[in-house]
């Protein structure tokens, strides 16, 4: 139950037959689709809530369960080693001290993705939340001093007019919150943060996507605590008409499973699949969900907000495209590293996109 991944099929599937391995992928694919739909309309409920106004708390919560089913997994693993592989991980101050900067950006990326899809829905969540691409190439050319080519910033000069003409469609139809697309722009920026910070502190984790995910909802536990106190979040879940309501329960840790889950059936996909069609899975996936948020909620948009979103969306796997061809010609690079570059730029943490 790695989160392996690599820029080619999955050499052991091409041995068997094109109807199993069909039948495999499109199984896997399905779930991807499935499970990470599931999770945003999941914590958009949960966070639309209006008789609690804490999304601290809920993403708190969501830390612990993952934390928990870490655990759990450890546990089968060691039961049933045959049927599941997960590394055995004990928690050491020394590493978690290592991983602590990166928590503290994991804590903002999740928080105010958390905020923006609060704000402003499922249905413009995918334009809200756009700008990851963008941050990325931003970040790495002032950081790592990478630069980029001028295919991968025409795709980005698209992803940028997209955003532009979602928010003045959505403030047309009299529906835009500024709050929201303030969120949403942070949180992209934290996005590409945390995959920089993700590269830098994976030898402390032996390089292991599971074990800093341990680490990351641990130290993310500890650190949105004083966080719930100063933003008074305490008071309104102990005023909380439905603390003791188990059907409420269960839905956060529903959403909290499905969180967890999300890396799971992420590396499922790069598993049977590739990076690439991984991206454009996750790029389709963003549109269908769109397509249901706005069935789902009866709404009538116009064909410029459909537009932003085609934008947006085509800009995001002509990129996806434009770097994976650039890595073809870059033969020094392993292979499992650019799986992994394209992972950590895709779904993060206990979100997704």
């Amino acid at each position: 139950m790695a989160l392996a991944g690599s820029d080619t099929v999955d050499p052991e599937a091409q041995e068997q037959p094109f109807v199993f391995r069909a039948v495999r992928i499109a199984a896997v694919v399905a779930l991807y689709w499935f499970v990470s739909i599931t999770m945003v309309f999941l914590n958009n409920y949960l966070l639309d809530n209006r008789d609690l106004d804490a999304p601290l708390f809920v993403t708190l919560f969501q830390c612990a369960v993952t934390v928990g089913l870490c655990r759990l997994m450890q546990l089968l693993s060691a039961l049933c080693p045959g049927l599941i592989d997960f590394p055995a991980v004990r928690f050491d101050l020394k590493t978690s001290r290592e991983v602590l900067p990166l928590s503290a950006v994991f804590i903002c990326m999740i928080t105010f993705n958390n905020l923006c899809l609060k704000h402003v829905g499922v249905a413009f969540y995918t334009v809200g939340r756009s700008l990851s691409t963008v941050f990325n190439v931003f970040l790495s050319y002032v950081v790592l001093k990478q630069t980029t080519s001028f295919q991968a910033l025409l795709c980005c000069g698209v992803i940028l007019g997209g955003f532009w003409l979602g928010v003045d469609q959505e403030g047309t139809a009299g529906s835009l919150s500024w709050s929201g697309v303030v969120f949403g722009v942070l949180a992209s920026a934290c996005v590409s943060l945390n995959a920089i910070y993700t590269k830098k502190v994976m030898p402390a984790v032996d390089g292991n996507i599971w074990k800093l995910s341990y680490y990351n909802n641990i130290n993310a536990c500890v650190l949105f605590l004083p966080l719930i106190l100063v933003f008074g979040e305490l008071g309104r879940v102990a005023s909380f008409s439905r603390l003791t309501d188990l059907g409420f329960w269960g839905m956060m840790t529903v959403g909290g499973v499905f969180g967890f889950a999300i890396g799971y059936v992420t590396g499922l996909q790069i598993k049977y699949t590739s990076p690439l069609t991984h991206n454009v899975s996750g790029t389709a996936k963003a549109c269908a969900q769109t397509v249901i948020a706005v069935v789902y909620n009866s709404s009538s948009k116009s064909l410029l907000w459909w537009t932003s979103n085609m934008m947006v969306l085509g800009g995001s796997s002509a990129y996806t495209w434009v770097k994976s061809q650039e890595m073809k010609k870059t033969p020094h690079r392993e292979p499992q590293d650019s799986a992994k570059e394209k992972l950590l730029e895709g779904e993060k943490g206990n979100m997704g996109v």
